[in-house]
């Protein structure tokens, strides 16, 4: 939770009142005289009056951050809380307030759209303000023998870009995989220079404001981030790259160039490994990328059903990357886009486990055929329940509610840090009443 300053306002209650006694005091003894109505009005201000208003300046002052929220209308309609019930859910997961373009959350939003799932085209047109950044997963740059190829032109829609840009002013910035064999790419300065030049061009040509660059994971895969002389390779081609969509000129602000979102995942441990993304990292890259997508979900798998990413193991990852809270260097921190998860886990608990990810459609169908009672599980911070399906096969269903999101915005907000959200059209309408 977003920390609140615990300050008070100066003089305590008894001091006060022996203020109040002794300026009563003076007025009887002063009763006599022509000039008491005035001195009577004088200490009634300085008594009563200068006291409510230093009361009221400090409430307005040290506030919740969050009460700016409480306008929604699932936080008027009491549903951001512990006790939900199923029958809650499926009642009200449509309902939203009628003022949908209203932000709360002030800080960066970055929401990611897949093809595979259209529902996220929707909701983007539909809470198109509540987003700074809007990334649809089209993209591929792949080696093809000794060339490379961007994939996925395919895949993008002119009409969407055109409706989005009519309804609000969320920067379209789709993400690029970068599948190409690293050691080639890397090494090779006309490789590089061949990637870059065909993002600049794509970017131009389809009118986009940057992209989203995900290559961390894959490089980790391929090896290469143990070597220190390869890893500075890859670092130096993200700078590069940075330097080169900086250098254009966006159609929405000509002032200010193609924008760079890299994505990052969190380390495994409290001890960074040598291909985890750091600090050092961070610092390094923080002048030619404009954020950093931290993808903070994915804590459990089919092998190890759990939450999906506890409250708790975000504030740590948080804490690696940019210290303590407080202490944080605030032009790092407000780069760092969270990762809120908005698809949940269906994980099977027999011998042998599976499972997986599960959609809002299929999380309201368990709902609403088992009837299941919800836990709250405090120590990750999200709700749980159990079913068992029609082989007798135990299940745990773990799925984003009101409260888990919440819990993680005040997180991000204490941090301030932006968020990120996979992916959209795996969440509940109402989910979006408290961005």
């Amino acid at each position: 939770m977003a920390k609140r300053r615990e300050g008070r306002v100066p003089s305590s209650s008894d001091r006060r009142e022996d203020r109040v006694e002794a300026s009563k005091r003076a007025i009887r003894r002063g009763g006599d005289s022509a000039s008491s109505p005035k001195i009577n009005i004088v200490l009634f201000l300085f008594v009563v009056i200068a006291p409510a208003i230093a009361v009221l300046v400090y409430r307005i002052r040290y506030a919740p951050r969050t009460n700016r929220a409480l306008s929604s209308y699932v936080h008027q309609q009491g549903l951001v809380k512990a006790d939900v019930n199923y029958q809650e859910i499926l009642t009200e997961n449509s309902k939203v307030s009628k003022n949908m373009s209203q932000r709360h959350y002030t800080y960066p939003v970055l929401a990611y759209i897949t093809p595979w799932n259209n529902k996220g085209y929707d909701l983007a047109k539909s809470f198109n303000s509540k987003f700074t950044h809007l990334s649809p997963i089209w993209y591929d740059l792949r080696s093809q023998g000794t060339n490379l190829v961007l994939e996925g032109r395919h895949n993008a829609d002119i009409g969407w870009i055109t409706e989005l840009r009519m309804k609000g002013d969320a920067w379209v910035i789709p993400r690029v995989v970068l599948e190409a064999i690293p050691k080639e790419l890397l090494r090779k300065k006309k490789q590089r220079d061949k990637a870059i030049e065909m993002i600049i061009t794509e970017c131009k040509e389809m009118d986009y404001d940057g992209i989203v660059l995900e290559s961390w994971s894959r490089w980790a895969a391929y090896g290469i981030l143990h070597d220190p002389v390869m890893r500075n390779m890859a670092l130096q081609f993200i700078k590069q790259l940075g330097q080169a969509l900086h250098s254009v000129s966006s159609e929405k602000n000509g002032k200010q160039g193609l924008q760079l979102i890299y994505v990052i995942g969190p380390p495994r441990s409290e001890k960074l490994q040598e291909h985890d993304f750091g600090p050092a990292d961070l610092r390094s890259l923080s002048d030619y990328v404009d954020g950093f997508s931290l993808m903070t979900y994915d804590f459990s798998g089919p092998h190890n059903p759990g939450p999906n990413a506890p409250l708790k193991w975000i504030h740590s990852t948080l804490q690696l990357l940019l210290g303590s809270v407080g202490k944080s260097d605030q032009s790092l921190a407000r780069k760092i886009l969270l990762g809120i998860n908005f698809y949940g886990n269906d994980f099977a608990l027999s011998k042998g486990g599976g499972g997986g990810a599960i959609t809002g459609r299929d999380y309201l169908s368990l709902l609403d055929k088992h009837k299941p009672v919800l836990q709250w599980e405090k120590n990750s911070g999200e709700h749980l329940f159990f079913y068992s399906d029609d082989h007798h096969a135990k299940h745990a269903v773990f799925y984003p509610s009101l409260m888990s999101i919440f819990l993680r915005l005040e997180e991000a907000r204490s941090w301030g840090v932006g968020i990120s959200i996979w992916e959209i059209g795996q969440g509940l309408d109402y989910f979006f009443d408290l961005l």
